[in-house]
């Protein structure tokens, strides 16, 4: 299974780039999408790639701000929006996607740069997204926690890390929440995998020819399921946002039945959804 998220920097923007074939060239069983800067008013079939996928579309109620999507070649048994009662929730910033084996959190943290009260919003959206990994946890659950954090966990992961020490997106209270995530059991899957890698971004802030980037979109898996992951990347070559898409594979859970999967597979896609903020 090959799962990847992207953060797209407007879903129409980069659809009218040439993301579409992207995506039926890569083929993702699952694709996480964030800041796709949708409302339902602009929500069509001409957004559905072309492989056919189930589309979960979770936008804000700002219109052209923010927002989320999950897009599956199978079925999910279940999909939410949101992380219960918190006010990022009418910003579309998160969704909860329950497959055979694993439940997916996609994310699209806040920025936090337009005010300290932002930044005081971000750090509470940080505290719920954490709140709800350690309560799947608690029951039994293996997770994937992927999407663009807005930060950047380590020194490796920024061009200049001296020059941005305690920059937005490097402060100690951001990578002390990264820091909580390690220590409730969840694995950076790119450095379990490259630990050392320097040159990794998925953000340029300044332009990818200056090669002064960042390292702010993450895959993290919970301990109980990082033995299924096969593989990590960062796919810096693709170029319809100023980030680029970043994924695992992840081998086959040998507890789920093969009919099982296989019937999950061949379903064929057809639902479109926009599920509403909140």
């Amino acid at each position: 299974m090959l799962l990847a998220s992207y953060n797209v920097n407007g879903i129409r923007a980069a659809m009218k780039h040439g993301l579409a074939a992207w995506i039926a060239e890569v083929a993702p069983d699952i694709l996480c999408l964030q800041e796709i800067r949708i409302g339902a008013p602009q929500l069509s079939t001409a957004l559905v790639p072309p492989l056919g996928y189930y589309c979960y579309w979770h936008h804000g109620e700002r219109a052209g701000y923010s927002g989320t999507a999950i897009l599956s070649r199978s079925k999910p048994l279940s999909v939410r929006c949101g992380l219960g009662p918190h006010v990022a929730d009418h910003e579309g910033r998160a969704m909860v996607a329950e497959y055979p084996g694993f439940t997916l959190i996609n994310c699209y943290c806040p920025s936090g740069a337009s005010s300290p009260a932002r930044f005081a919003f971000k750090l509470a959206f940080y505290d719920t997204v954490l709140d709800a990994c350690l309560l799947l946890l608690q029951e039994g659950k293996r997770v994937i926690l992927c999407g663009d954090v807005n930060a950047a966990h380590q020194r490796l992961d920024l061009a200049n890390p001296s020059a941005t020490a305690r920059t937005l997106g490097f402060t100690p209270a951001e990578r002390r929440w990264m820091d909580g995530l390690t220590h409730a059991g969840f694995i950076d899957t790119f450095r379990h995998f490259h630990p050392s890698l320097p040159g990794q971004y998925t953000w340029w802030p300044a332009g990818r020819e200056r090669a002064a980037g960042w390292r702010l979109d993450y895959v993290f898996a919970s301990s109980g399921l990082v033995e299924r992951v096969a593989d990590a990347f960062i796919l810096q070559e693709v170029r319809y946002s100023d980030h680029c898409p970043v994924g695992i594979s992840l081998l086959p859970d040998e507890t789920q039945s093969s009919g099982c999967s296989q019937q999950q597979v061949t379903e064929p896609p057809s639902m479109w959804r926009s599920m509403e903020a909140g």
